[in-house]
């Protein structure tokens, strides 16, 4: 008996390393490149759309109390001069709510209604999250944990306008692999730390084990609605892409199966590698490749920093 068990037990781990070497490319097809193109098309569109990403201007912290904004100088917030008067108005925070209050030479909208100057309106709750604007410049306030603050758009910008897309590498099939999905036995979480230096648990329903260049690797997978969101990291870092890492989606494996794919042609820039105004997260400290994954976008020129 115990001779017949150990033969099952060495025919098992010999089936789950033969399969394990059949993590390679994914098989091409005709249509694969454009494909990817179809991907960097769509991600164009959302990073110039009105609220897109490029079209952050501001980002500002609120401190308990009022906190005047406007294109002066002397206001705790200034917004960009040539959108907004030199005084507009005042933000109070108050525990875990925001009022606004705007003078009369600043015609501010929430949400396309017009907001009665000199009276304070409730503008952020545990409910309320609604976008104001006056001419191009449009704002709302975002929660941070214990940090809220007022994110800045301006939908008027010639140099988003004509975005094209960030430079990336010519397009690998060598880079689009097969991976197999190992669900955690118990649940998990994994330490993410943002911009801001805040670390906050993330839930992760496995690790996703496949092979570049006929060597084993593997990332862990963090929740991401309807699909696994991964955070990575590699060598390319250090000159090529991003410091801080790059973003992907996953699909889960089709029911009865455990095999799913990781395009790294797809591998793309968080939004703090082009604007200072959000805060993004950096990869886990599991998910740092020892090798160059030289496929995806690369690091933004640091011009991109400067848009207003």
């Amino acid at each position: 008996m115990k001779y017949v068990l150990g033969l099952l037990t060495a025919s098992l781990f010999f089936a789950s390393c033969t399969s394990d070497k059949d993590l390679g490319a994914v098989e091409m097809t005709s249509s694969y490149n454009d494909e990817v193109e179809d991907f960097y098309e769509y991600r164009r569109g959302r990073l110039t759309e009105p609220f897109g990403w490029l079209r952050l201007t501001g980002m500002y912290w609120l401190e308990e109390g009022e906190n005047t904004f406007g294109s002066g100088s002397d206001n705790d917030i200034v917004f960009p001069e040539v959108y907004i008067p030199e005084r507009a108005g005042s933000f109070w925070l108050e525990g875990d709510s925001v009022q606004i209050l705007v003078k009369p030479e600043a015609p501010v909208t929430i949400e396309d209604l017009p907001v009665r100057p000199d009276r304070k309106v409730l503008f952020f709750s545990e409910d309320l999250s609604p976008m104001a604007n006056q001419g191009s410049l449009h704002w709302r306030v975002i929660r941070r944990d214990d940090l809220l603050g007022i994110r800045l758009y301006n939908t008027d910008n010639e140099v988003v306008d004509a975005f094209t897309g960030f430079d990336r590498y010519e397009v690998d099939p060598k880079y689009n692999v097969k991976a197999r999905f190992r669900a955690h036995e118990e649940p998990t979480t994994v330490s993410v730390v943002n911009v801001l230096g805040q670390e906050s648990e993330v839930n992760s329903p496995g690790r996703l084990h496949f092979h570049l260049d006929g060597e084993p690797f593997s990332l862990i997978a963090l929740e991401g609605n309807d699909r696994m969101f991964l955070i990575l990291g590699d060598k390319t870092n250090r000159s090529e892409t991003f410091q801080g890492g790059r973003y992907m989606y996953i699909d889960y494996p089709e029911d009865g199966s455990d095999i799913t794919s990781i395009d790294f042609n797809k591998a793309y820039n968080p939004p703090c590698a082009f604007s200072e105004y959000t805060t993004c997260q950096f990869p886990p400290r599991e998910n740092i490749l020892e090798t160059f994954v030289r496929a995806g976008e690369k690091r933004p020129d640091a011009s991109f920093l400067s848009i207003k």
